[in-house]
């Protein structure tokens, strides 16, 4: 079942380092091979984004960029030179990106983090341990908003941490200039005389969904296919200038008093405030350790609401920063369905309210073939608990690894300690040039409650290629599986998931590629956990998808035309919405589904999803709408609208949901954001509103406003009466400063 829906229902030779260089008509040498000198700079620097320095002139430069899209191999349509140097402290990268049509290139995003696909944009890839398993992506578009990742083994991309660091952009009538300041702090590199980098450039063209790059630009291959990086040599005597970072934050808070839904108080307001620091430790060029004190999180966004239509728990994402770096290090299992570690399980309790972190630690980084991550918090409140994470990693061939992980939650005194740990195995591998992943893992976990050690394994494949894209998985997930800090969807099972995905590139009537998942359907069928996932008799819930047409156009738009048959098994009563019980029973059905959704990077931009038919003995409609609208590089309004509506042999509903987002960026470092959604099932609006603003890069002021309140149509207080604004369901004005300090 297609993701879009808010209302959830039931081995290739490295390229040669070593080559010729020619003389650039920009000045400086032209570099053929994939690799690139960095000039020493002896003299302070000045961003501006117009190649304004002298060294410029003089410095090695790269421009043989290839399409990956839409024409593999073919020479970019517009040229990209990107030169490279460094001083002391930083390195400092150039990429002058002309283009025949300054009036088509898209900037329609400035605040630090925003999703840059719907704009013209430049990623750099800086691999600095020279590994190729792990690398820094720095980002930015024409107008200069900052976009930053780590990236490692052959996926995992966690676009949520932040670097320091800085560019500047300018334009001209025959292109813009993008120029990168990266501190060397914000890398982490084994120290010494000459250590070379691994390196890409990716460069996007989104009035032509072009995508070009410097290395790796197979279809196959891709931005993120480390092995096939270029390099940047002549670095010279690199060491980390700083050991230590600080940030010390101070916050006050007004929170109101809270309401139930009629309007009676069961919660006084109050005024208060709190300090604590963050620390940042490069204990070796490699290794690196933060600690927090009395952490704080009142500036992250509210999660999104959901409808849940189905008897299973939902997965929410991490928001946190503190969790949030480094986080693929401290993981073991599948995302959505089995994690040892669920960051969440720390500091929140089951209903997403906070728990106080009174201090945590982590270590991470890399020793030798070994990556290593180890987290350590200690809660208050009435949690008071110690929780502990270990995970390490061993290299193996050219990107696979090994590895393992431990959790341990020690909770107060008298409840004994619980326990989880497993091993994994990763073995991506590239086989007459198409990508070939296998991939294992094993996991037990030990609780006072549940005798023994249940124990869940997954053994899976996958072969993500052009043409065809197939994947195959088998779980079994033992009855009282349970890890303390992990999140398991479902236990008592086995399952078994997978797709072939059949992906032509006709080249006709608009269209770039098709995708066809017939005659074999996606699948996830999920069977008790004494029978078997290939015998129906067993199974509690399966379903499958044919997508008999889909694809993307060569103007960026998705479509998809579905058929879909579904089973569920409940062998207990539940609610599926608001006085809707479903009694235990097998049922089938079918179902019919029709996406479209317009490319991102239009100043207007829409999308549509239509899923219909039979559902629990009855029939339900879907429907979701989004909207966006992108004003130019200050103002974004979007909005999505998610309604089901059923009529059931046991009752009817209609589920409604809706977000809307408002963004105003008065530059790249000062924002305001403004978040409210609905949902007819909580019968409650939420209105979540943040402005954001960065001094300096490491500095940050928040001031955040959070409130709540009833849409209960029987209450008296309810909204949007204006009676309504004094009695709150919850609400809370915070003010946050965090300062950076490097002694």
């Amino acid at each position: 079942m297609s993701a879009r829906v808010s209302i959830a229902l039931a081995g290739i030779s490295i390229l040669s380092r070593m080559g010729a260089a020619q003389q650039d008509n920009s000045g400086g040498r032209r570099t053929s091979s994939a690799t690139i000198r960095a000039t020493l700079i002896r003299a302070p620097v000045t961003l501006d984004g117009r190649l304004g320095e002298p060294f410029w002139a003089a410095a090695d430069s790269i421009d043989d960029f290839r399409q990956r899209e839409p024409l593999e191999g073919s020479p970019a349509t517009e040229r990209t030179v990107v030169k490279v140097a460094h001083d002391a402290e930083a390195i400092y990268i150039v990429v002058r990106c002309y283009d025949s049509d300054m009036h088509g290139v898209r900037a329609s995003q400035l605040r630090r983090d925003a999703d840059l696909s719907s704009d013209d944009n430049v990623q750099l890839l800086i691999d600095s341990y020279d590994d190729r398993r792990s690398a820094f992506v720095f980002a930015t578009n024409p107008t200069g908003a900052l976009w930053d990742a780590q990236f490692s083994g052959v996926d995992d991309l966690n676009e949520n941490w932040n670097g320091i660091w800085e560019v500047a952009v300018s334009r001209d009538s025959s292109g813009w200039t993008a120029e990168f300041r990266i501190p060397l702090l914000a890398l982490r590199f084994h120290a010494g005389t000459n250590p070379e980098f691994g390196f890409n450039v990716r460069r996007f063209i989104r009035r032509k969904n072009e995508e070009d790059l410097w290395r790796s630009y197979g279809r196959t291959q891709g931005f993120y296919r480390l092995n096939n990086e270029g390099t940047i040599t002549d670095l010279g005597d690199l060491h980390r200038p700083h050991d230590v970072e600080l940030y010390p934050y101070a916050l006050g808070r007004a929170v109101e008093a809270e309401h139930d839904s009629v309007g009676g108080e069961t919660t006084g307001g109050y005024l208060g405030g709190k300090g604590g620091v963050d620390a940042k430790l490069g204990l070796t060029p490699t290794l690196t350790a933060d600690v927090t004190l009395n952490t704080d999180f009142a500036q992250v966004e509210a999660d999104q609401q959901v409808i849940n239509l189905t008897r299973f728990p939902f997965f929410f994402p991490e928001k946190r920063q503190f969790f949030l770096e480094s986080s693929g290090l401290i993981d073991l299992g599948t995302p959505g369905r089995v994690h040892l570690f669920y960051s969440r399980r720390i500091g929140l309790d089951t209903n997403g309210a906070p728990v106080p972190i009174l201090a945590g630690g982590r270590l991470y980084g890399r020793l030798g073939p070994w990556k290593v991550g180890l987290l350590d918090a200690q809660t208050g409140g009435g949690d008071d608990a110690n929780d502990a994470v270990v995970r390490v990693q061993r290299d193996l061939f050219d990107r696979s690894y090994v590895g393992a992980i431990g959790t341990l939650h020690a909770g107060p005194r008298g409840q004994g300690v619980e326990r989880a740990g497993g091993v994994d195995l990763d073995l991506p591998l590239v086989v007459h040039g198409a990508n070939l992943e296998p991939k294992v893992w094993v996991a037990g976990s030990q609780t006072p409650r549940t005798p023994g050690t249940p124990i869940a394994w997954r053994l899976s494949t996958d072969n993500p290629n052009d043409l065809f894209d197939n994947f195959v998985s088998l779980y079994h997930i033992d009855s009282g599986f349970a890890p303390p800090l992990g999140f398991v969807r479902r236990t008592g099972i086995w399952e078994t998931t997978g797709h072939v995905d059949f992906m032509p590139r006709p080249g006709v009537l608009g269209i770039r590629q098709l995708d066809f998942t017939f005659p074999i359907p996606s699948w996830d069928i999920i069977a008790n956990e004494t029978g078997s996932p290939f015998r129906s008799a067993d199974w509690q819930t399966a379903w499958f998808e044919w997508r008999v047409f889909g694809g993307d156009r060569q103007n960026g738009d998705h479509f998809e035309i579905n058929f879909q048959r579904l089973m569920d098994a409940p062998s207990a009563t539940f609610e599926i919405f608001r006085g809707v019980v479903i009694p235990p029973g097998r049922y089938w059905w079918s179902r019919y589904e029709l996406q479209y959704f317009m490319n991102p990077g239009r100043a207007l931009s829409f999308g549509a999803f239509v899923n219909w038919g039979q559902f629990y003995g009855g029939h339900s409609a879907d429907l979701e709408l989004t909207a966006a609208w992108r004003g130019g590089g200050h103002i974004i309004v979007s909005t999505d609208l998610t309604r089901t509506k059923a009529e059931l042999p046991v009752g009817a509903f209609t589920a409604v949901l809706s977000a809307s987002r408002l963004e105003y960026d008065f530059n790249t470092r000062t924002s305001l954001l403004a978040f409210v959604q609905y949902d007819n099932e909580s019968k409650r609006v939420d209105f979540n509103v943040r402005f954001h603003w960065i001094p300096v890069i490491g500095d940050d002021v928040f001031v955040v406003w959070n409130s709540g309140y009833t849409t209960e149509p029987l209450a008296r207080f309810r909204f949007p009466d204006t009676r309504a604004l004094a009695r709150p369901l919850n609400g809370a004005f915070v003010v946050k400063v965090v300062h950076r300090l490097t002694p």
